[in-house]
């Protein structure tokens, strides 16, 4: 019989309000095959944990406590973003990962995030074989933006578009009260560097063709100003007050960054913030109205009071299937969720090739988007309205929700210390 062997899980990129019911999930399941599954060592800040041999005992954790990870926002182990270099058994970031692997006798390897995390999954998974280890490699998917290939959707943003589209749903009724004598223009600014899945959310919002949200402005659609105005305007003179939503992707017509801030991630990624200030300063420069914007940032991904039950249910269901999947032996694959129907909602998960995810990025369709290109169309609708469904709220004490704040005692090491700078 084979000797059971210790699984590593990791956080990556942008958390979110639902990445720890994945990790519990991951947890969960491992405890089940003590025979297959020594423990879990969860990585302190991702991959950057394994390269600093920072390696969180979860064996310590009580289940009672696991559990409650199920209905805590953030992420519980710490998160990170950090590109590998193409694999080379040459390279002593990729040596040093498999060592840490071998001291500490990893045979399964769990990372949990979004598109540039399963390019780490994948490359990992490629070194495994250049190394000569046996390393059962499993992405599982995390991404608010809802932008990776071959899954359905992916869990973290169906929190995050209920978040927005009550919020918008709020803001309207508040900006509605006002705008006789005060505000007349409210602008959303969400999340959607390349891709509007979060923009079109706000869209749930209104039901009829005045509710709000009055415009919804896509990375997918380039930003033309006059239009926009001339939107803006025709709303105030119907309805007395226009709501906007704008995804901080909004480019213009030669592809430029409306709100470029100059400054770039670690994978070349453009930092992106205040797209809501410059269309309120056109507004209110071009058309004298009063304006309002709110930026939802941090705030739309780490809402886990009002979380979307489908959301928790799937992000626990990646996490069990990706240990399964290990399990049976499966490697190189990321777990995806498949739409078997949307009335009702039916859905089950899956595996698919890391390859076919690392580095590609799934966009809004067009026939998502209006042919006016400010808002959403019926199948948008049907393909949004199941992911929002259902209510998951924590447990409240003292008017607040409970969180869980775990031990995360580290492991021994077994290693020299390493330099990340070289």
């Amino acid at each position: 019989m084979t000797e059971p062997r210790n699984a590593v899980y990791a956080q990556s990129g942008g958390v979110t309000a639902v990445i720890n019911a994945t990790a519990c999930g991951v947890i969960q399941e491992c405890r089940v095959h003590p025979n297959l599954i020594k423990g879990v060592l969860a990585a302190n800040n991702g991959i950057v944990g394994i390269l600093k041999e920072e390696l969180f005992d979860t064996s310590l954790e009580t289940d009672a406590d696991i559990e409650k990870l199920r209905s805590t926002p953030g992420g519980a182990f710490g998160s990170c973003r950090f590109k590998l270099k193409e694999p080379s058994t040459q390279d002593p970031i990729a040596a040093r990962i498999f060592d840490v692997f071998k001291a500490h006798d990893v045979g399964y390897f769990f990372y949990n995030g979004g598109g540039d995390s399963q390019d780490t999954t994948n490359k990992i998974s490629t070194l495994s074989k250049q190394f000569d280890y046996s390393l059962h490699c499993i992405g599982i998917p995390k991404t608010v933006d809802n932008d990776l290939a071959n899954t359905d959707t992916c869990p973290g943003f169906g929190s995050v578009a209920k978040y927005v589209a009550v919020s918008v749903q709020e803001a309207a009724l508040d900006v509605r009260s006002m705008c006789e004598t005060s505000t007349k223009v409210f602008i959303l600014e969400v999340m959607g560097r390349h891709a509007g899945w979060i923009a079109a959310s706000g869209g749930l919002a209104g039901q009829g063709e005045s509710d709000p949200p009055h415009i919804i402005l896509f990375p997918e659609i380039a930003f033309n100003e006059d239009a926009f105005l001339s939107r803006v305007e025709e709303c105030v003179i119907r309805h007395k007050h226009c709501v906007v939503v704008a995804s901080e992707g909004v480019r213009d017509s030669e592809g430029n960054f409306l709100s470029d801030s100059g400054q770039r991630d670690s994978f070349g990624h453009m930092q992106l913030g205040g797209v809501a200030q410059e269309l309120a300063q056109s507004v209110t420069r071009n058309l004298g109205f009063k304006v309002h914007y709110a930026i939802a940032d941090y705030l739309q991904r780490s809402a886990r009071h009002i979380a979307s039950q489908t959301d928790v249910d799937q992000a626990y269901a990646v996490g069990t299937t990706a240990v399964t999947a290990a399990l049976e032996g499966k490697t190189d694959q990321m777990v995806t969720i498949e739409r078997l129907q949307d009335e009702p909602y039916r859905w089950e998960v899956s595996t698919t090739h890391i390859q076919n995810v690392a580095n590609v990025e799934r966009k809004l369709p067009r026939s998502y988007i209006t042919q006016d290109g400010f808002g959403i169309t019926a199948s948008a609708r049907r393909y949004l309205e199941p992911l929002v469904q259902g209510e998951a709220f924590p447990n409240f004490v003292s008017g607040l929700p409970q969180y869980v704040q775990l031990k995360n005692k580290l492991v021994a090491r077994k290693l020299p210390s390493f330099d990340l700078d070289g």
